[in-house]
């Protein structure tokens, strides 16, 4: 990570809070099982990408920041509270150490499809703008917003969040440019679940998928591979590579 010019703040909730759309096909050890999948595959990716120089997490869940306290490259900044989304992005922003010309990102902590090289991509694309934003795959509400280093970032992270960026001045990134679908892919249902496990998914999110009980996710594969090797055919669950 060291060389990284990027600061990315991924907010995340407590695992019990999250994912309740996810119900009724999931009870609720499975939808927190997935919650800690998402963000653990989510920092992994964003950690390994050669873009970022820093990833700051806020959160209140406490089994999360056990996990992530020992990790140098990561900035674990407590909630006191399950406070909403906007009080822990404006948190993890208030964290960031200014100067040294770093930019500014925040990204979504639930987008276990998501590929360092697709952030590293998507980054770069975002040097060209003061601000910029990716949207997710419906085209409504985003997963990334970014800013250059001196550019003041007041996301609007929530319902219709694509056109309140767009109204913001925030450049349309997937209207721009390509951007992979990983980056785009949060989750907060099963269908959504089951388009992140086609894009291939991390290898946390495989295991706890392939642990359900087929009456769960109908639609899901009994079993996660492993990462699939170069040039291998993607299956219907692959495991995500870095």
């Amino acid at each position: 990570m060291s060389g990284g010019d990027w600061v990315v703040v991924i907010p995340v909730k407590t695992f019990a809070a999250a994912k309740s759309r996810l119900r009724p096909q999931l009870d609720d050890e499975q939808r927190a099982a997935l919650a800690r999948a998402f963000a653990l595959d989510t920092v992994d990716a964003v950690r390994t990408a050669e873009r970022v120089a820093e990833v700051v997490v806020v959160t209140a869940e406490p089994e999360l920041g056990g996990e992530l306290a020992a990790l140098p490259d990561v900035e674990l900044v407590p909630e006191s509270g399950e406070a909403g989304l906007t009080a822990a992005i404006e948190l993890g922003i208030a964290q960031v150490r200014h100067g040294g010309g770093r930019h500014l990102a925040v990204l979504l902590g639930d987008l276990p499809a998501l590929r360092s090289a697709a952030l590293d991509a998507a980054l770069e694309a975002a040097c060209g703008h003061r601000l910029a934003f990716v949207a997710d795959l419906e085209g409504t509400g985003t997963t990334l917003v970014t800013a250059l280093a001196g550019t003041g970032l007041r996301p609007g992270f929530g319902p219709d969040s694509a056109a309140a960026h767009r109204a913001a001045g925030f450049a349309d990134l997937a209207v721009l440019g390509t951007i992979d679908l990983g980056l785009r892919r949060d989750v907060d249902t099963v269908e959504a679940l089951e388009a992140a496990l086609g894009l291939g998914v991390g290898p946390r999110t495989a295991e706890v998928v392939a642990a359900f009980a087929d009456e769960a996710l109908p639609h899901a594969p009994a079993e996660a591979s492993g990462t699939p090797s170069d040039g291998a055919e993607a299956q219907a669950a692959p495991a995500r590579s870095q």
